[in-house]
């Protein structure tokens, strides 16, 4: 795939992945595709192939933190914020063990 075609694909995957993440939540979603759009149009006209492929992989870094990091909290009362994770980031928590064991 050309770097053309990779630039591309990260900025619709950016901008699938702000919906999800932010879904609900129009202040959000308008200020992270202001910054994706204006990241993009910062570097519209760089040249150098090592330094795309540089700005690729830290978009698709960005991209990871928000798809697995990122939790939505809606403020409930005063001092209460009611936390919204999404399916995704749901997995099997291991418990805690006091006495760990040894590896034989």
């Amino acid at each position: 795939m050309g770097q053309a075609a990779k630039v591309l694909q990260l900025f619709k995957t950016l901008h699938r992945t702000r919906q999800q993440v932010f879904k609900n939540d129009a202040r959000a979603l308008e200020a992270a595709r202001i910054k994706i759009n204006e990241e993009f149009k910062c570097n519209k006209s760089e040249t150098s192939p090592k330094k795309i492929e540089e700005l690729i992989k830290i978009g698709s870094d960005v991209e990871l933190i928000l798809r697995t990091s990122v939790i939505q909290g809606i403020h409930t009362d005063h001092n209460t914020l009611k936390l919204v994770p999404r399916k995704d980031l749901l997995i099997e928590n291991v418990p805690y063990c006091d006495a760990p064991t040894q590896k034989q």
